[in-house]
């Protein structure tokens, strides 16, 4: 999925055809993006999140990397090597959790890789069980998306799972921009 506005640069030859989006006659014509870009645009504040007993967090300092994995496996992930989550949260461009005051455990977290100027995937988006329908979710994906575009970062791509589409797209996700269509690497398809 990319970010609906975005627009790529890329190193090679493309069928891509950019183009920017309408604009108004008195304003000037810019790429623009269908993000927010404060956090009085946010759908939940994070100071009513705080009143809540939520705190965010930009750092893995203070993150049990266990705690983290449970919550991953909770939504469906694959139990995952605790030393090998660290190494890729130390490659991370772009980082969010929420701790929930009361318990001290992470309860939602999201992560963006990329080259740190053109482009970046975000990762690794869950939410507790426990917590999942109270605007988490969205939180953590606004501020990383918003984290991104004020670092100029344009292309911002992510892996869902097809039923929770529809989770992303009022977030300014669409699927397939212009026909794109994604491809993973697999040794099992290799030719030989």
């Amino acid at each position: 999925m990319l970010l609906q506005g975005s627009f790529f640069s890329l190193p090679f030859r493309s069928p891509l055809r950019l183009r920017p989006p309408i604009t108004h006659h008195h304003l000037p014509r810019k790429f623009s993006f269908a993000a927010v870009s404060s956090s009085a645009s946010y759908a939940i504040s994070d100071q009513e999140l705080e009143s809540r007993g939520f705190i965010f967090r930009r750092t893995i300092d203070d993150l049990n990397l266990d705690h983290l994995n449970s919550v991953f496996v909770a939504v469906g992930f694959p139990k995952r090597d605790t030393d090998k989550i660290k190494v890729a949260l130390e490659h991370t461009d772009s980082l969010l959790w929420v701790e929930y005051e009361k318990t001290k455990r992470p309860v939602a977290f999201a992560r963006a890789t990329g080259d740190g100027v053109f482009n970046a995937i975000i990762w690794d988006v869950v939410v507790d069980p426990n917590f999942q329908g109270i605007g988490l979710g969205k939180a953590v994906i606004e501020r990383v998306v918003e984290e991104l575009l004020q670092k100029g970062i344009t292309n911002i791509a992510l892996y869902s799972e097809p039923r929770v589409l529809g989770f992303y797209r009022p977030l300014g996700f669409i699927s397939d921009p212009e026909g794109i269509r994604g491809m993973v690497y697999s040794r099992k398809n290799k030719r030989k």
